[in-house]
């Protein structure tokens, strides 16, 4: 079973080689992003394997199936990327990696937080050029502190488990309920509630119509003054322009996002040696108050393996004709 993985990075590429995959299918790793002139490329492999930022609309699909392609295999959680009316439509299977290391998203969430507050970040920056003041770096304590974590999925019960063992008090907030919240020393809120009375807000749903731009103007204003933002799920929850004016005004305090709406023509690659032509992102980089990190959360050796091994299973099991975390159209 030939399959081509498209967005590869030497790390995928470690990873699935390491996975056990059956001898007679072989692996060919892609650099190139999947899109329109691209998809050629994938011209006899009935395994596609893209990643997030790949092109899967109508027309790429279209390209695809002519070409052979029966399977797409993500290597992701999230689908929205996928136009899967279309890939119905052309009889192409959509599978997915519904989990892989909650623990990895929940931790880098952990992470932006943590240096946020203390002001990690300048504060590595000022010791390395010999700088050794305090002023400016003053953080607080997160015991005692309410967090407000959107989506209580795996990840977010993961995330609300570390919150806990910190000391702090979690709201959660989804549209399902959720049991078992006294473990967490959570409970259950609706969003005006969650918004309102958290000092942390962590974002761990996956991006739906009802999702897109959750945290807009008028949600960023709802919030305590001073409030800590992290985005962690993908760039889309928030609208991104609206966040340079809470900041601004002070009402936003803090801001740490691993997810860019706008992320596909930058994340992923260097470009270092190139003027940063987003505007948006540029303005949000100015501020002291603000982390970004490249879609990383997902980044570590256990992440990696498992994306691997349930890839992997994904495939062998659709060939099998006993597909599983297959992704349908919704109605």
């Amino acid at each position: 079973m030939r399959t081509l993985l498209f967005s590869s990075k030497p790390y995928d590429r470690d990873s699935f080689l390491a996975a056990d995959w059956p001898a007679s299918w072989p692996l060919q790793f892609q650099e190139a992003r999947l899109g329109l002139d691209t998809a050629t490329l994938a011209e006899g492999y009935p395994v596609v394997c893209p990643f997030i930022n790949d092109d899967l609309s109508a027309p790429v699909l279209q390209r695809l199936a002519a070409g052979g392609t029966r399977l797409i295999a993500l290597r992701s959680a999230g689908y929205n990327h996928v136009d899967l009316k279309a890939a119905q439509q052309l009889g192409l299977s959509v599978v997915r990696v519904p989990a892989y290391s909650p623990f990895a998203v929940a931790e880098h969430a952990v992470a932006l937080i943590l240096a946020l507050n203390r002001r990690i970040h300048r504060a590595f920056n000022r010791t390395r050029e010999g700088d050794f003041s305090l002023h400016g770096l003053s953080g607080f304590d997160l015991h005692g502190k309410t967090v407000g974590i959107i989506g209580g999925g795996q990840i977010g019960l993961a995330f609300a488990r570390i919150m806990a063992g910190f000391g702090c008090h979690n709201l959660l907030h989804d549209p399902y309920p959720l049991a078992n919240l006294d473990a967490v020393n959570g409970r259950q809120v609706g969003l005006d509630e969650l918004l309102a009375s958290s000092d942390v807000i962590s974002l761990h749903c996956p991006l739906t119509p009802s999702s897109h731009h959750l945290i807009d103007a008028a949600r960023l204003a709802q919030m305590k003054p001073g409030a800590m933002l992290i985005n962690t799920g993908r760039g889309a929850l928030v609208d991104t322009p609206a966040l340079i004016g809470a900041l601004k005004s002070g009402q936003l305090g803090y801001l740490g996002l691993d997810v860019y709406e706008e992320e596909a023509e930058l994340f992923f690659e260097d470009r270092s040696d190139q003027p940063l032509q987003d505007d948006v992102l540029a303005r949000l980089l100015s501020f002291p108050n603000v982390i970004v990190t490249a879609h990383q959360a997902f980044l570590t050796r256990e992440a990696l393996s498992a994306i691997a091994a349930t890839t992997r299973d994904n495939i062998v099991a659709w060939a099998a004709g006993r597909p599983v975390n297959q992704v349908q159209p919704g109605p």
